[in-house]
């Protein structure tokens, strides 16, 4: 199966993310919570517990009466989730002949058992499943633009499924946010990345993630360079905003950091990111120390609405904050955002 565009984009459900499997009606064989685990499936041969062979997913027993069997995932990120992927990996003859995947939007926090009375919609209708693949299901137009908060994977009738990605764009709350004191370049507030000049060794944007990177592998890295030129990154930011301050962390980059760091601007409302000369400087070219969170002030004041990061020559990075306020257009945009993403 061919990918799709839109497995590039984050993975809304991942543990990484602050994903939780809150509930399941079954998990006899392998637990629940590996389903959103940000690592690859993995699987030993002849690996015995007390369960049986063990295995990296989620696994049920064998049904003995009629019925499915569930599981509900809250997003990490909320948003709008483009496609799903049902990974059956190292599950061969006993993964689920089919599935189903719902979708809603709660507030607040609610308990599994509030969840079950919730309105859900059906992202993924009854699908054939493959034993040992990753099985890609788009989501259907109108639904791929609502903003949902949990995911329900049941399977049917019963069996192990490796991994559940919920691929999409994150969409947050303003309601849950300071719209004049915020990280413009947030991934879960709607920052992303528009271009890059090398993604070697891992995406961009992990620049953008919440948290902090526990291992190089949660940043940015590029290959090393050997024409005299460099590598760079441009952020679109949530909105239009004023960025104050900057976060330029090469936490876990020691022998791989950049040398030398800038940041420049554009406001694409009233110039063009391909226009050299729509770009101004936020921080001038400056030195960055391996395994370190940079803090930087930044004083230029104009409207923002992409980022330029441009590392000298090459390197990794593990963050990239950028906290500042959204304009009165910026946050008229961002409620928008939320509210045509919630109307049903």
């Amino acid at each position: 199966m061919t990918e799709r565009a839109w497995v590039s984009l984050p993975d809304l459900a991942s543990r990484r993310f602050g994903g939780s499997v809150v509930w399941a009606d079954d998990e006899t064989f392998a637990e629940r919570e590996n389903l959103i685990t940000p690592a690859a499936p993995e699987f030993r041969p002849s690996t015995f517990g007390h369960k049986g062979q063990v295995y990296d997913g989620w696994e049920t027993r064998r049904r003995r009466e009629p019925g499915d069997d569930h599981a509900v995932i809250r997003l990490g990120m909320s948003g709008r989730v483009r496609g799903v992927v049902v990974d059956t990996a190292f599950f061969t003859g006993n993964y689920p002949p089919a599935c189903t995947v719902s979708a809603c939007a709660a507030t607040g926090y609610p308990s599994p058992e509030e969840l079950q009375a919730a309105a859900w919609d059906v992202l993924v209708e009854h699908a054939e499943l493959r034993g040992d693949s990753r099985n890609l299901f788009d989501v259907p137009g109108p639904l791929a633009r609502r903003r949902y908060t949990h995911l329900r994977l049941t399977i049917h009738p019963d069996g192990g499924v490796a991994r559940l990605r919920a691929h999409g764009e994150p969409v947050a709350d303003p309601a849950l946010l300071d719209l004049t004191a915020m990280d413009l370049a947030a991934l879960e507030n709607g920052g992303h990345i528009v271009g890059c000049s090398n993604m070697f060794y891992s995406t961009p944007s992990n620049l953008l993630a919440p948290g902090q990177a526990i291992v190089m592998g949660e940043g940015w890295e590029t290959a090393r360079r050997r024409d005299g030129g460099n590598d760079w990154v441009v952020v679109a930011l949530a909105a239009a905003g004023v960025v104050r301050f900057a976060e330029l962390d090469t936490t876990h980059f020691k022998g791989n950091a950049p040398g030398w760091a800038t940041l420049t601007g554009c406001d694409t409302t009233s110039g063009n990111l391909e226009d050299p000369e729509a770009w101004f400087s936020l921080l001038p070219r400056t030195r960055l120390q391996p395994d370190t969170r940079h803090r930087f002030p930044l004083t230029d004041t104009r409207e923002t609405t992409h980022v330029r990061l441009d590392i000298h020559p090459d390197g990794g990075m593990a963050r990239l904050r950028l906290h500042g306020a959204l304009t009165a257009a910026g946050q008229a945009d961002f409620r928008a955002r939320f509210t045509e993403s919630s109307a049903k």
